[in-house]
């Protein structure tokens, strides 16, 4: 889940612990003054009860660890981000201070804040079945009487790999986020839990000096054997259930993931655990080690490369939503409301994207194909088109795109297209290079119209069809104009004929395509230039540079320019 969703955040529901008044107090006087509604459930109730599932929702802890990893189990069912806010004691999990609770909130709705996912445990066994975010131990069950033997014996196994023999006290199988306490007191390694997806067995005081701790992939199958009466513990006890004789216990990476909203105003990780364990891994006293020298001071991005970072991640912070409602447009439930979806889809990628414009650049003007216009006082303008290629997204075909652009007194300077389907970003500012992702991308460098292959855009009568697909490697039309100039850019196309177009298609695969060495122009063979308001249609011919002679003048002696 990406951090600029959050800019859309309509609704809190706040899980709180007892006597948290002071921090609700804040949270409620907070989001009054925005606007936006709370919902407060006590610890032991369910915030079904209260889910909205169309209303952008942020859920928070208020208490300590116990409360936080219960607001795990329930906002990760339905797919809630979850800040946690410390009014307890001991925190290592939520870790926003009461008194900070504003400014992090503050944050979050600018689009600030950042979502690290945790990985998620899956237990079963016979009569239990659940999912954990700390841990699993499978521990000896003490005995009455304090002479009798006090160890457990377990068989482990690692994708039908066996491990081995441990015991002792039992083992541990955690998360990165349940690595801390329990594996640091059994000496296991200490995991950054953000975005790290593993599971770790960490022995428990077995009587095997050469018993070690093992990191292995989420996905996981670990099967544990109890070869005597056992204790079996998730997350500390909220699942528990006494193991017979010859049980066994499954335990893997459960599907589902939590999302955990982290701000500036966190205690940072190991600053937690160095300090509430009194680890003593570092002296606070002294202050970090300088990285750098002080004559060298960090490279400021210019305006336009900040610009496009922040084009970057609006349009990736909308790909998770697409996707999900684009996995549904075929779903035999939803096709009788299928419009409903796309219309859906539209509202909701544009609603991100100008929200995290609109926070950080506040005097610019958008114009978004699904949206009022929002004039500004400044020369740019930021062109958006949330969903490029809507009829393919409502018949479930893969080839859409999201399509940023910002001018400079009416000029495309910047340009940001994404591709939901397949993670890819296409980007590039006036004057630089063409990117997808991090890598440059180039036109090709064919001249012959018969080893290239062309794009075409809405084509009424098929006359570019007709006119060139004998004469060439063939003609495609993928149904986003946005998208085929991104394949021009990256030579995956020689060249893109458009019959119209409109600004918000074209705008930013104009950057794109251009900055790869593209040449780009209109029905005239004049440069292309994006206008507002011009009834005409807007004809477009974009090539690698070598083939647009040839193609202008059969285009021209076709009558389809």
């Amino acid at each position: 889940m990406h951090g600029r969703r959050l800019a859309t955040t309509d609704r809190l529901i706040v899980l709180a612990s007892p006597d948290c008044g002071e921090g609700l107090d804040r949270i409620r006087e907070w989001a009054d003054e925005h606007g936006i509604d709370v919902s407060v459930v006590d610890i032991g109730n369910d915030i079904g009860d209260v889910y909205e599932p169309d209303a952008p929702t942020l859920g928070i802890t208020l208490g300590g660890d116990g409360t936080f990893l219960e607001g795990i189990k329930q906002f990760t069912t339905y797919g809630i981000p979850q800040l946690g806010v410390n009014a307890g004691t001991l925190s290592f999990l939520a870790r926003v201070e009461t008194d900070d609770i504003e400014a992090a909130l503050e944050e979050v709705i600018r689009g600030r804040a950042t979502v690290d996912s945790r990985q998620k445990l899956h237990v079963e066994s016979s009569g239990l079945d659940t999912t954990g975010i700390n841990e699993v131990t499978v521990e000896r069950v003490p005995p009455e009487n304090p002479f009798d033997r006090k160890v457990t014996r377990l068989e482990v196994f690692a994708d039908d790999e066996y491990v081995g023999q441990y015991e002792g006290n039992g083992v541990a199988v955690s998360t990165p986020t349940g690595s801390t306490g329990l594996s640091l007191s059994a000496g296991g390694p200490i995991h950054m839990p953000g975005d790290n997806h593993s599971l770790q067995i960490v022995p428990l005081h077995t009587h095997r000096l050469g018993s070690r701790p093992l990191v292995m992939a989420a996905s996981t199958e670990i099967e544990i054997v109890t070869r005597g009466q056992a204790s079996l513990l998730v997350d500390g006890g909220r699942a528990q259930k006494i193991l017979s004789e010859e049980s066994v216990v499954h335990i893997t990476g459960a599907d589902e993931k939590a999302h955990v909203v982290r701000t500036s105003y966190d205690d940072q990780f190991m600053t937690a655990i160095t300090e509430k364990l009194g680890w003593g891994l570092r002296d606070t006293d002294d202050g970090p080690r300088e990285l750098l020298s002080e004559d060298i001071p960090p490279k400021e991005p210019t305006f336009l490369e900040h610009a496009r970072d922040i084009a970057i991640e609006a349009a990736e912070s909308v790909g998770e939503p697409l996707r999900e409602l684009h996995g549904r447009v075929e779903d035999i439930t939803y096709k009788s409301n299928k419009s409903d979806i796309v219309t859906e889809a539209d509202h909701r990628a544009n609603r991100i994207i100008t929200t995290v414009i609109e926070n950080e650049f506040p005097d610019h003007s958008i114009f978004s194909e699904e949206s009022e216009f929002i004039e500004g006082s400044s020369p740019y303008k930021w062109v958006i088109d949330p969903v490029d290629g809507t009829g393919n997204f409502a018949h479930g075909n893969p080839q859409y795109s999201v399509s940023i652009a910002l001018l400079e007194e009416g000029t495309p300077v910047l340009g940001v297209v994404y591709v939901p389907e397949t993670d890819e970003t296409f980007h590039a500012i006036e004057g630089g290079d063409a990117y997808k992702g991090e890598t440059k991308v180039v036109t090709t460098d064919r001249d012959s119209l018969d080893e290239s292959m062309l794009l075409s855009g809405y084509d009424p009568d098929g006359g570019f069809l007709t006119h060139f697909y004998e004469q060439t490697q063939g003609v495609r039309s993928l149904g986003s104009a946005a998208l085929n100039l991104c394949y021009l850019a990256n030579g995956s196309a020689d060249a893109v004929w458009e019959y119209d177009t409109y600004p918000w298609d074209v705008a930013a695969g104009l950057v794109i395509a251009r900055a790869a060495g593209a040449t780009v122009t209109d029905r005239y063979n004049e440069p292309y230039t994006v206008k507002f308001g011009v009834d005409e249609r807007r004809s477009l011919l974009g090539s690698n540079g070598l083939l647009h002679p040839v193609l202008y003048e059969h285009l021209d002696s076709s009558d389809l320019v």
